[in-house]
């Protein structure tokens, strides 16, 4: 177990983990300050923000060799990827956490059955327009067996939004959209310790 899923697991109710954009090493610090419990960043930033916090980082791209290389506690890999015996069997190999990208059902049930991975990340993006945010989460959050980290990559807007994942029991969500100016700090920090006050 790496830091990653230490952080997920064992941190007080569901973990924010902002996904970073832009001044990726700025943004980091900043989301230390704010109580963020890990970071989310593309592969090519995994070694620029190491270098700005210690927070457990995870790679949403990328070689997962060059990501746990450049400091990477942690790496999304493709539904496509995971059920390829020879490129997961490299990624096993390395320190780091898998957390395997399901978008439906079908690739639920296959990734459980084939891979039997510690986390899974239940991806919202590029959903079809009918259905409702958070949805896809809580429907395929029932298939995943208990001892598994799930963490879900949805559209979150409020802090309403967080506590229902996590009275549903999702480990951690990776928020996107956060602005990267004098309010990331204030929107994060509202996430974080809106579920850490149970409000």
């Amino acid at each position: 177990m790496s830091r990653f899923s230490e952080a997920i697991s064992e941190g007080d109710g569901i973990s924010v983990i902002p996904v970073l954009e832009g001044d990726v090493g700025a943004l980091a610090a900043l989301a230390e300050e704010a109580g963020a419990e890990g970071i989310a960043v593309r592969a090519a930033d995994v070694e620029r923000v190491r270098a700005r916090t210690g927070l457990p980082i995870l790679a949403r791209d990328g070689d997962p060799a060059a990501v746990a290389a450049a400091g990477a506690d942690a790496v999304v890999v493709s539904f496509e990827d995971a059920v390829d015996d020879e490129r997961l069997e490299a990624v096993w190999e390395l320190e780091l956490d898998v957390a395997v990208d399901v978008r439906e059902e079908e690739q639920l049930e296959d990734v459980l059955e084939r891979i039997d991975p510690e986390i899974v990340l239940i991806s919202e993006r590029g959903l079809d327009d009918d259905q409702e945010d958070l949805e896809l989460t809580l429907d395929l959050l029932a298939d995943v067996p208990a001892g598994k980290l799930v963490v879900s990559e949805a559209h979150i807007v409020s802090r309403e939004q967080v506590l229902a994942l996590e009275r549903a029991g999702v480990d951690a969500i990776l928020v996107h959209g956060l602005r990267a100016d004098a309010d990331f700090r204030a929107a994060l920090e509202e996430l974080v310790r809106g579920t850490e006050a149970g409000l």
